[in-house]
């Protein structure tokens, strides 16, 4: 016997109450992210602190992190919540995006930290996503490689700008001037 799902659509989004944890809507239904681990969240803040700092010198846009949901589709709905993601004002209208409870605008870039359960499928189809709403630029942080991933929106998908590893620099045409040190993310 099969369970059926109701799927939530854009104005049941709207309507729910605010849920405090980690998690997409596909085509409607609520998928669940395990909650991340340490190490993800000592990455998170570390990466968060150069990129705000960065884009606040800067008078650039705004980092937000998650919980945040970035609309990817309405209907049927698709949400997306990168670990942290940089809106510019000239994509939010020049201002900060206060008062809203989603990003309906594409970021300039995403990052996503990698956990071991994520799925070669999983990264691809959140890419896909990205890039069909004109994400400039994402990052894809592996804890297990130590890692950065740089990739741009090139032809309707992602293409890789570079990997880079202990001793690397890496640089992001999305933050103009932005430079971190591989090694200063992996402390």
């Amino acid at each position: 016997m099969t369970v059926a799902t109701q799927r939530m659509t854009y104005v049941d989004y709207l309507k729910s109450p605010e849920i405090n944890a980690r998690f997409d809507i596909i085509d409607g239904e609520l998928i669940m992210a395990p909650a991340p681990d340490i190490e993800h969240q000592r990455i998170l803040k570390r990466l968060f602190y150069a990129l705000d700092h960065h884009v606040d010198e800067k008078k650039l846009g705004e980092v937000l992190f998650a919980p945040l949901d970035v609309i990817i589709r309405r209907d049927p709905l698709r949400t997306r919540q990168p670990d942290l993601l940089f809106v510019s004002f000239e994509r939010s209208g020049g201002g900060r995006m206060a008062g809203r409870s989603s990003v309906e605008v594409a970021p300039d870039l995403v990052v996503e930290i990698l956990s071991p359960t994520n799925t070669r499928q999983q990264v691809a189809e959140k890419l896909a996503d990205y890039a069909g709403i004109g994400v400039r630029e994402a990052w894809l942080v592996s804890l297990d490689a130590q890692t950065v991933e740089v990739l741009r929106l090139s032809g309707g998908g992602m293409e890789r700008i570079g990997l880079y590893g202990a001793g690397d620099l890496v640089r992001s045409e999305a933050l103009e001037g932005l430079i971190l040190k591989v090694d200063a993310i992996f402390v």
